[in-house]
């Protein structure tokens, strides 16, 4: 039996195909058992889903962000599934987000369906194997060029961190214990220990 790999595709539609906003969501509907994501500029991101150990690294992410927004209460949080429409027609899919209660109640109960047509406040992408560094780089300024006040880029395969804000340069922790959302999610630190 051949060993799973996780992959990631880029297809280029445009000019040839345009896929609108309500296609591309009929698409994403269409292929639940895939990733897909689309560029500012029209090409499509399809990645399969993650293996095993990557999901399981996911899954203590997300659950210890999930302890914080049920503690704190000033936001919603929100799994890998998810996706968010960025003001420069992006639709993408961090690892983990949270955005800030009144700017998520703000939206429509139709918009909050779809791909909701916000930035989230803070995203973290966590590095898998089959994931090039330079493209989550580049993915991660593009949420912080779209509004993301917070980002985290784990790269598990250096034990890195890198840490994105507006206005300042990107921050590397090598190999750090944990990593605190302080001040925009305050007294939120994850514990790396079942990242790594």
């Amino acid at each position: 039996m051949p060993e799973f790999q996780e992959f990631s595709l880029v297809l280029h539609l445009e000019p040839v195909i345009h896929l609108t906003g309500e296609r591309f969501d009929d698409l994403c509907q269409l292929n639940r058992e895939l990733r897909i994501e689309r560029k500012a500029s029209g090409e499509l991101v399809v990645m399969s889903p993650t293996g095993s150990e990557t999901g399981e690294r996911n899954f203590s992410l997300n659950g210890q962000l999930w302890v914080w927004v049920k503690q704190d209460g000033t936001g919603k949080g929100f799994d890998s599934s998810t996706g968010f429409t960025l003001p420069n027609g992006a639709k993408i899919s961090p690892d983990a987000a949270w955005i800030r209660l009144e700017r998520w109640d703000a939206l429509s109960k139709e918009q909050q369906k779809k791909f909701a047509p916000i930035s989230p406040d803070f995203v973290v992408e966590l590095r898998s194997q089959s994931d090039r560094l330079k493209d989550l780089q580049e993915k991660m300024q593009e949420y912080i060029d779209n509004g993301v006040r917070l980002g985290w880029l784990i790269d598990r395969i250096q034990r890195k961190i890198y840490i994105y804000r507006p206005g300042i340069p990107v921050e590397c922790l090598d190999n750090p214990n944990s990593v605190s959302g302080d001040p925009e999610l305050p007294r939120f630190i994850l514990d790396l220990s079942e990242i790594w």
